[in-house]
């Protein structure tokens, strides 16, 4: 891949974040966890240390993102969805230090119905028109 093509690559996903209205955001976080825990969990079976560790941090952040934008007082959920976010990365963390491919799986199977949940709820909300006003984060949401 050229740099060229990298850099242009780079600022049309930028663009896409920083336009992208809240449900998306979080679907797209979602996406991006879920790809990062299945490439540390194939790095770790493959015995790529390096590279389990790099996605399982990514994920790490991903997840405290989601942790640090979670609105307590919005709904009563929130408090069983940051225990279950609270889990999850302490899963990495024991994954990534103990090189368990089976710990890496067990976040994967508790997110992904998550992730199929938000991808559901977003698609049920009307379409909104008009760039979001970007609120910071350093995901890009919250």
């Amino acid at each position: 891949m050229s740099t060229a093509y990298a850099q242009q690559m780079a600022k049309y996903n930028r663009e896409a974040v920083l336009s992208a209205p809240p449900a998306r955001l979080l679907t797209m976080l979602y996406d991006r966890l879920l790809l990062d825990l299945g490439r540390a969990e194939a790095a770790q079976q493959g015995q790529n240390w390096a590279a389990a560790s790099e996605n399982l941090v990514h994920a790490q952040a991903i997840v405290a993102e989601l942790s640090t934008s979670l609105n307590a007082d919005a709904w009563d959920g929130a408090d069983q969805l940051f225990a279950l976010y609270t889990f999850a990365s302490n899963r990495m963390i024991e994954a990534n230090i103990e090189r368990d491919a089976g710990k890496t799986r067990d976040c994967i199977a508790v997110l992904e119905p998550l992730r199929q949940s938000w991808h559901e709820a977003a698609a049920s909300l009307p379409v909104r028109t008009g760039a979001p006003a970007f609120t910071g984060g350093s995901l890009g949401i919250g």
